[in-house]
């Protein structure tokens, strides 16, 4: 969106709006802007949701677990999470074949995994990209 547009959206004049946008780039409240792929269009059609847990959790092994999850173009999100789950990875692959590819050479490979739990995504309802607004 122009600044313009978002100018007029938000009933500001250009200006103003313009310096409000710096300063919230500035600050870090907007930490960048991205380009919304599609990942079908790319023929990533599958989407599977890994949860882990870890047999490990010394701090080189959770190191080295997060930073091969962060070395694999496969998984496109991870997070770390308190309770039985350690981590959930969202993973897109091709068709089911490609994540079994992926499963069996890279996920159950990661350092310091004990258990694996995959769940295939039905339909994404919230696609993640917008933030809270307050």
């Amino acid at each position: 969106m122009s600044v313009t547009d978002l100018a007029d959206q938000a009933r500001l004049s250009v200006s103003t709006c313009h310096r409000r946008l710096r300063d919230l780039e500035n600050t870090g409240v907007i930490r960048g802007y991205h380009a919304a792929v599609d990942p079908e269009a790319l023929g990533l059609t599958f989407e599977a949701l890994v949860m882990v847990t870890m047999g490990r959790t010394d701090q080189a092994t959770v190191a080295a677990f997060e930073d091969a999850v962060e070395a694999e173009p496969a998984i496109v999100s991870a997070e770390r999470l308190f309770g039985e789950t350690d981590y959930i990875l969202r993973t897109l692959t091709r068709d089911m074949a490609g994540y079994q590819e992926l499963y069996d050479s890279v996920l159950g490979t990661l350092p310091g995994v004990e258990r694996l739990n995959s769940t295939m995504v039905m339909k994404r309802v919230v696609d993640g990209s917008r933030g809270p607004v307050v």
